[in-house]
C-alpha cells in the first residue's frame, strides 16, 4: 500500500509564505516524477509544479514565486510558496508516479489535499 500525505497548508495574508510538504510511504520500490496540483472552488484541478530527476516545471501563474524541491532519501516533495496572492487559494494536492514493490509498472498516486487560503 502506497500513501501520500500532505502537510503545511493554512491561512496566510497576501504577500506571505507557506511551505507544503508531502511524504510518500508504504511499499515503494522507486519514485519517478513528483508534483503539486491545486483546485480552487468551481475550477478544474491544475498543475502547479512538477519535478523529475532532471527538471522542474511550473505553471506560468506561479513562476518566480513558488519553488518545488524533493528529498529522495526521505521520499519527500516540498513546495515553497512566496508572495502569495488571493488567487492562490485552493486545495493543494501532492502527486507522485511510483513503482510499488509488488508491481512491475509505475502508477500515479494522489494525496488527500491540504487547504491553502490567502486572505487578509
Amino acid at each position: 500500500q502506497v500513501q501520500l500525505v500532505e502537510s503545511g497548508g493554512g491561512l496566510v495574508q497576501p504577500g506571505g509564505s507557506l511551505r507544503l510538504s508531502c511524504a510518500a510511504s508504504g511499499s515503494i520500490l522507486s519514485i519517478d516524477a513528483m508534483g503539486w496540483y491545486r483546485q480552487a472552488p468551481g475550477k478544474e484541478r491544475e498543475l502547479v509544479a512538477h519535478i523529475t530527476s532532471g527538471s522542474r516545471n511550473y505553471a506560468d501563474s506561479v513562476k518566480g514565486r513558488f519553488t518545488i524541491s524533493r528529498e529522495n532519501a526521505k521520499n519527500m516533495v516540498y513546495l515553497q510558496m512566496n508572495s502569495l496572492k488571493p488567487e492562490d487559494t485552493a486545495v493543494y494536492y501532492c502527486n507522485a508516479v511510483i513503482r510499488p514493490l509488488t508491481d512491475l509498472v509505475y502508477k500515479t498516486y494522489w494525496g488527500q489535499g491540504t487547504q491553502v487560503t490567502v486572505s487578509s
